[in-house]
């Protein structure tokens, strides 16, 4: 017999991410409080407690969130792709679609360092580290030179990525033109390979 207990559907919490990562992101962490954000979901300040023990668990749960759409996207065009380079071109693109995009939570990934939150810092670490994995091994399969070292080859390419959200002029370029021509600067021999 089923209970009658109401099930209490509980999409507060939903509405707290949303809110701490369109604030995290436009008014920076340290900005932010946890006031603010129960402010902007109407609840009592000391309502997002039940949800969330801490402002650092509300970031670290937010950058989660951002972590994992960032990454499903890249994972899903580097699915579609089976050469090498055009499986790191797949990811540049989809990581740049998204930071581009300007979703609040891909902001929050890109803009809070983990610094900015010391009791989750090792926490955030990982994630970011998780997800630099799959760059990590994107840019293993590629046959470099040997003058290129992989390790700072993909650092140079993820903060030239990263750093795209700064110049980035929607209408010039598409995010698949800024991914090949940043490639193509980074290691030349990538432009004869059958783009």
């Amino acid at each position: 017999m089923p209970s009658s207990t109401p099930v209490r559907q509980d999409n507060r919490r939903q509405q707290l991410l949303d809110a701490a990562a369109r604030l995290f992101s436009a008014n920076g962490y340290h900005a932010t409080s946890m006031r603010d954000i129960s402010a902007a979901v109407g609840m009592l300040p000391g309502s997002v407690y039940y949800h969330f023990a801490s402002k650092d668990e509300l970031l670290l749960t937010v950058y989660e969130e951002g972590v994992r759409r960032i990454a499903e996207s890249v994972d899903l065009a580097v699915a579609r792709e089976k050469q090498p380079h055009r499986r790191l071109e797949a990811a540049c693109v989809a990581h740049l679609e998204m930071l581009l995009d300007q979703s609040d939570y891909a902001q929050v990934v890109l803009r809070v360092l983990p610094d900015d939150a010391l009791p989750v810092k090792p926490r955030l670490i990982a994630l970011r580290d998780q997800y630099e994995s799959r760059f990590k091994q994107l840019v293993a399969a590629l046959t470099l030179t040997p003058a290129v070292d992989p390790h700072y080859f993909r650092l140079l390419l993820l903060g030239a990525l990263n750093w795209s959200q700064t110049w980035y002029r929607p209408g010039r370029d598409s995010p698949r033109t800024v991914a090949r021509q940043l490639l193509r600067a980074l290691h030349p021999s990538l432009r004869s390979r059958g783009q």
